[in-house]
C-alpha cells in the first residue's frame, strides 16, 4: 500500500520549527566582569611591581604604570570596538588578515628594531608594536574561517598538512627573529582549534617524532637556550648566573606565605627578580598577596576560560565557536605556561601573563581580541 508522504497544509508549518535565525542578547556579564577584574588587578601589580625597577633605571617610579595606563585604556576602545563590530565580517577579512600578518613579520626582520639580539618590534611614529600579536589573531581568524568551512574534511591528514604548511610558514619567520615561545604558544593553540575542528589525534602523533627531534635540535644549536635546560635542572649550580632569575623568583613565591607580605611590601621586586614587572609578576604576586591571594588570581583566570569555554560551546554557527575556541585557548595556554616558568616547572623562556605583565601593544591586541569574544557571546541562536 502506498502512503502519500507530501506534507498536508496542517503539516507544513511543523517544518518551520527547524529553521533558526540568529537574535542579540546582552554581552556574557560573568565573563565581562571577570575580565574587567583581572585587567583591574593586573594593572594594581604592574605599578606595585615596577615601582623600584623604574625608579631606578628611568627615575620615575610609575614609568611603566603610566605606559600600561595609556595602552590599557586604548585596548578597551579596541574592545569597544572589536565587541560591537560584527565578527561575521572577520570570516571575509580572514585572508587579508593573514596576508598582513605575513608581511609584518617578514617586514620587522628587515627594519625591526634590535632589542638584546632579536628583531621583534616595529616602530611607527613615536610607538612600537611586535608584528608576533597581530600574527596570533591573524592565524586564529584564519584558521577559524577556513575551518568552518571545509568542516569534517580535516580528518584528512591531506587536509591537515594545508594547516601545517601554514603553520610552519608563519612559524620559519618567528624563529628567525628569534621569538621561540610564542611559536611554542601559537603552535599548541592551532593545534587545539585543530582538534575541536575534527582533526585525528593519531594524525598528530604521527608528527609527535619529527617535531620533537626539531626542537631539539633548535635547542642544540644555540648555547643559551641548551643552558636554560642545564639551569632548569639544577638552578642552584649557578646561583649568581643563569640560576639567578628563577631562585629570586622561588624565593619571593615561597616568602610570601600563606596572606603575603602585603601590597607594594615585596622585596624581591627590588631588582633581584629582573624586571619584575613582566614575566616574572606572578613571583611578585605571590609574594605580596601570599597563597590565598595568588589562589584567588587562578580561580578568576579559571572563571575566565570556564565562561570563554561556555561562549564558545553555545556559539551560533562554527566560525565563531572556532574563533572563541582559538581566542581562549591562547589565554589559557599563555597562563599556563607562564605561571609553570615563574614556578620552575618547565625552563626559563619569556611568556608574559595575561592581562598582568607589562606590555603596552600585547594589551592592545589582547583586548581586542576579548571585545571579539564579547561580540559572540551576544549572538544567540533562535528557532522560527
Amino acid at each position: 500500500m502506498l502512503v502519500n508522504m507530501r506534507p498536508t497544509a496542517k503539516s507544513a508549518p511543523q517544518t518551520q520549527l527547524n529553521k533558526t535565525k540568529l537574535t542579540k542578547t546582552g554581552y556574557d556579564f560573568g565573563f565581562l566582569l571577570t575580565l574587567i577584574l583581572l585587567l583591574a588587578i593586573g594593572l594594581l601589580m604592574v605599578f606595585s611591581s615596577s615601582y623600584p625597577y623604574a625608579y631606578y633605571y628611568f627615575n620615575d617610579g610609575l614609568y611603566f604604570i603610566k605606559k600600561q595606563l595609556i595602552w590599557a585604556v586604548l585596548g578597551i576602545g579596541a574592545m569597544i570596538f572589536t565587541a560591537n563590530f560584527d565578527y561575521r565580517k572577520l570570516k571575509k577579512l580572514a585572508f587579508p588578515i593573514l596576508a598582513v600578518s605575513f608581511l609584518l613579520l617578514a617586514l620587522v626582520l628587515l627594519v625591526g628594531t634590535n632589542v638584546n639580539g632579536a628583531k621583534r618590534w616595529l616602530g611607527i611614529g613615536g610607538l612600537s608594536f611586535q608584528p608576533s600579536e597581530v600574527a596570533k589573531l591573524g592565524l586564529i581568524i584564519y584558521f577559524a574561517a577556513s575551518l568552518s568551512q571545509i568542516k569534517e574534511k580535516i580528518t584528512d591528514f591531506k587536509e591537515l598538512m594545508r594547516y601545517l604548511i601554514v603553520m610552519v610558514l608563519f612559524m620559519g619567520l618567528l624563529l628567525l627573529e628569534p621569538h621561540f615561545s610564542i611559536c611554542v604558544i601559537l603552535g599548541l593553540t592551532l593545534v587545539i582549534m585543530l582538534l575541536v575542528a575534527g582533526a585525528r589525534i593519531r594524525h598528530f602523533a604521527y608528527l609527535a617524532l619529527p617535531v620533537a627531534f626539531a626542537g631539539a635540535l633548535f635547542i642544540l644549536k644555540e648555547p643559551y637556550r641548551l643552558k636554560r635546560w642545564t639551569t632548569f635542572l639544577d638552578p642552584a649550580a649557578d646561583a649568581l648566573g643563569a640560576g639567578w632569575q628563577i631562585l629570586q623568583s622561588l624565593y619571593a613565591i615561597g616568602s610570601g606565605g600563606l596572606f603575603g607580605v602585603g601590597f607594594g611590601n615585596s622585596r624581591q621586586k627590588f631588582l633581584y627578580v629582573s624586571e619584575p614587572q613582566n614575566d616574572f609578576i606572578f613571583s611578585i604576586v605571590c609574594e605580596e598577596l601570599g597563597l590565598i591571594g595568588a589562589l584567588a588570581i587562578l580561580v578568576l583566570f579559571a572563571v575566565f576560560f570556564w565562561r570563554g569555554i561556555k561562549i564558545a560551546v553555545h556559539a551560533p554557527d562554527t566560525f565563531s565557536c572556532l574563533l572563541v575556541t582559538g581566542i581562549i585557548s591562547l589565554v589559557g595556554v599563555q597562563t599556563i605556561l607562564n605561571i609553570a616558568v615563574v614556578t620552575s616547572s618547565i625552563p626559563t623562556t619569556g611568556i608574559p601573563l595575561p592581562f598582568f605583565s607589562a606590555g603596552g601593544s600585547s594589551l592592545f591586541f589582547l583586548l581586542a581580541a576579548m571585545g571579539v569574544v564579547l561580540n559572540v557571546s551576544k549572538f544567540k541562536k533562535q528557532s522560527i
